[in-house]
């Protein structure tokens, strides 16, 4: 549902305002009593299956956008210019202090879960006590295309972004997990580029301008190339042993089907052969 935002008189870092997409129909479920935390995890493995490589999207291109430093004068041409092309009250204003704040629209293309405390329950207490230091929490996929407003400043770090997100929608995930990417089309092609930590997304948004096919904002898993163990929790860990261990035994019956299969065909063909 969409509400209109609205500024204040003391513009913070960073504020979440209208434009989110949300969905009831999480995969949750009501507590367990042999499990603090539960997961649920949709796809049938842990590592991820090879897929057809798209030839119109290249990463980690580089773009010059943001990077130039601009005087106050050039900062309130671009303010002015942005501003006259934009259709809404999503507007850039220019502060005292030679900074400017306004307002970005990030993606979500998350493929994994992620988790949020356990919501609590009304009624009486039923005697049952958890473990001190043990907090419930259910683990769920964001609907595909959700978007987020966000109202930052020109410096605000792409990494203060993705902690405003992931506490707007109350994520307790580590934000480690998480990358800032930019995203944009040129010539029939699709660019994308991880944002260092360090990196200033409103700059790039006035910059690049309005439009959101030269450039916008995608928050997607930080892929590596190597897995993080110590950016997940222990109950994220013991769950993914346990899809390990569901995968392995499937790969192992599977394999003695096979062999048992191919061990009738050849008796078969033993029998039905005769000696000469």
């Amino acid at each position: 549902m969409t509400s209109e935002a609205r500024s204040s008189d003391k513009t913070p870092s960073f504020e979440m305002t209208w434009g989110s997409s949300t969905s009831s129909g999480y995969c949750s479920e009501e507590d367990s009593d042999t499990e603090f935390e539960q997961y649920f995890t949709a796809r049938t493995s842990f590592f991820p299956k090879s897929r057809k490589a798209n030839v119109n999207v290249k990463k980690d291109e580089q773009i010059d956008l943001g990077k130039q430093e601009l005087t106050t004068a050039d900062i309130q041409q671009k303010l002015k210019e942005y501003n006259a092309q934009i259709n809404s009250n999503l507007f850039m204003n220019m502060n005292k202090d030679g900074s400017y704040t306004g307002f970005i629209k990030v993606q979500f293309k998350l493929a994994r879960p992620v988790s949020v405390p356990q919501p609590k329950k009304g009624g009486h207490d039923t005697g049952a006590r958890k473990p001190a230091g043990v907090k419930r929490r259910t683990s769920f996929y964001l609907p595909k295309d959700a978007s987020k407003h966000l109202h930052i400043s020109s410096r605000t770090s792409a990494r203060e972004v993705i902690e405003a997100l992931l506490k707007k929608f109350t994520v307790v995930d580590n934000p480690g997990k998480f990358a800032l990417f930019e995203r944009s089309e040129r010539h029939d092609q699709v660019y994308l580029r991880k944002l260092p930590d360090v990196e200033h997304p409103l700059r790039l948004r006035l910059n690049a301008g309005p439009n959101e096919k030269v450039l916008s904002f995608v928050l997607k898993e930080n892929e590596t190339g190597e897995v993080n163990w110590h950016a997940f929790s222990m109950p994220e860990l013991k769950n993914f042993l346990r899809i390990l261990q569901r995968e392995e035994e499937e790969h192992v019956k599977q394999i003695v089907q096979r062999y048992t299969l191919a061990r009738i065909k050849m008796q078969e063909a033993l029998a039905g052969s005769t000696p000469g």
